[in-house]
């Protein structure tokens, strides 16, 4: 069973810590332990782990990747696009997280972050679970 997270994005590139509600669905696992996939299935939107303790990370990948891909003209597709769907290879689209005791297995600093690259838009996250054989 695929599971679906509604996202709704406020601006161009954001990232937006859904960890909680990742959390939420593994809470409601038919195991107790396995892994859990995060999928996004839109080519301008990604996901990533990292710090959520401070929230100039975020602001810091955000800036990086705004400085290398910035919006621009001088790419060839023509929805002028281009850097979000750089920006969302480069992160990717899908991440792996164990589970353990229907529990998220991450680092003291890490989230999940749902990363939007040509918003606002209305996306989501699908979620499935792997059980632990």
């Amino acid at each position: 069973m695929i599971h679906e997270i509604a996202v709704q994005t406020r601006s161009r590139d954001q990232m937006i810590d859904v960890t909680a509600r990742v959390q939420r669905i593994v809470d409601e696992s038919p195991s107790e332990s396995g892994v859990v996939i995060c999928f996004v299935p839109h080519t301008t939107a990604g996901i990533t782990i990292n710090e959520n303790a401070d929230p100039d990370v975020k602001t810091d990948i955000l800036a990086a990747l705004r400085e290398k891909f910035p919006q621009s003209d001088r790419y060839a597709h023509s929805e002028g696009n281009s850097d979000a769907h750089i920006k969302a290879s480069l992160l990717g689209f899908s991440v792996q997280v164990l589970f353990e005791k229907r529990s998220l297995v991450l680092g003291r600093w890490q989230a999940i972050f749902f990363c939007e690259f040509d918003g606002p838009r209305s996306r989501k996250l699908l979620v499935k679970f792997v059980p632990h054989a």
